[in-house]
């Protein structure tokens, strides 16, 4: 039987949509006044002129960037670091998760404490940087990847999701004579779809954010990640500039900040694409690895 909402109900779900609502606009409306300033003329952005519409609609910050060829080549490390560090994140966290989530492995206990205690006690940045110059990574992409190749949490969240497949059917795999390797690559990981999307989404926005990891160990502007070149151009207004086109010259030196915004644009629009094809994959992956039976 359906019963009423009482009114107590009614008020909380109205005072609810408003919260919501307004959270959704202080997250929304700076977003779209850089998109607007991105589309606007220099003039009109100094002047300030420019709230969530264009001005004077313009193209030429992006046709600046996309003739760029260092935020081309930072934009291309950034994919690189995304996608070879997600795949690696991945890898690792499913070969440390899984074996600690079968009652068969004695140590398991041991290796959950251990991970719990770097979750809890992180290493200073002092200690890390000597660790990572004593092992030859610094000024390499290397050291953008192989530190934080498992998170802890992503760690929890995985192992809680491997312990939930049935034992029945690794039984089975196991009487059908695979060996361990071909039972997680046939019958695991196509079940574990849902929270490889999940922690892929988590991984994958960290990689394409990677800004301090990089500030602290890459010195070369050539290995630089878009997150670095970005904040370069908005501290320093360190924009290059080729000498032959001269649209670009008087635009860079009359007022740089439209380029900035298409930048930022540039950088943020990528994960705003992805995130949806895999939604429906994240929300599942998450209620599912976050409940124990």
């Amino acid at each position: 039987m359906n019963r009423k909402p009482t009114a107590g109900w009614q008020t909380f779900n109205v005072f609810n949509l408003l919260f919501l609502t307004v959270l959704s606009l202080a997250m929304f409306l700076p977003f779209l006044n850089v998109l607007a300033q991105s589309f606007s003329s220099s003039e009109a952005i100094v002047t300030g002129k420019v709230f969530f519409l264009p001005v004077e609609f313009t193209w030429i910050n992006y046709l600046y960037v996309f003739s760029d060829a260092a935020i081309w080549r930072s934009f291309g490390i950034t994919v690189y670091i995304t996608i070879v560090g997600t795949l690696i994140n991945l890898i690792a966290t499913a070969s440390l998760a899984y074996p600690v989530s079968r009652q068969e492995y004695k140590g398991r206990n041991v290796i959950v404490i251990m991970v719990l205690i770097t979750m809890v006690f992180s290493a200073p940045l002092i200690p890390n940087f000597i660790l990572m110059k004593g092992l030859g990574l610094t000024n390499s992409l290397w050291a953008l990847l192989i530190p934080g190749a498992i998170s802890a949490f992503n760690f929890f969240v995985m192992r809680s999701f491997f312990m939930q497949i049935p034992s029945e059917i690794i039984d089975s795999g196991r009487i059908d004579g695979c060996s361990e390797l071909r039972m997680i690559w046939s019958i695991v990981l196509p079940l574990s779809k849902p929270v490889m999307a999940s922690l892929g989404i988590f991984y994958a926005v960290n990689h394409w954010n990677t800004y301090q990891s990089a500030l602290y160990y890459i010195n070369k502007p050539a290995l630089y990640p878009l997150q670095v070149k970005l904040r370069q151009l908005i501290m320093t207004d360190d924009i290059s500039i080729d000498p032959a086109s001269s649209q670009f010259s008087a635009l860079a030196h009359m007022d740089p900040e439209g380029i900035k915004m298409a930048t930022i644009i540039i950088a943020t629009i990528p994960i705003i694409i992805i995130y949806p094809f895999l939604q429906r994959h994240f929300v599942k992956g998450m209620m599912v690895g976050s409940v124990k039976s």
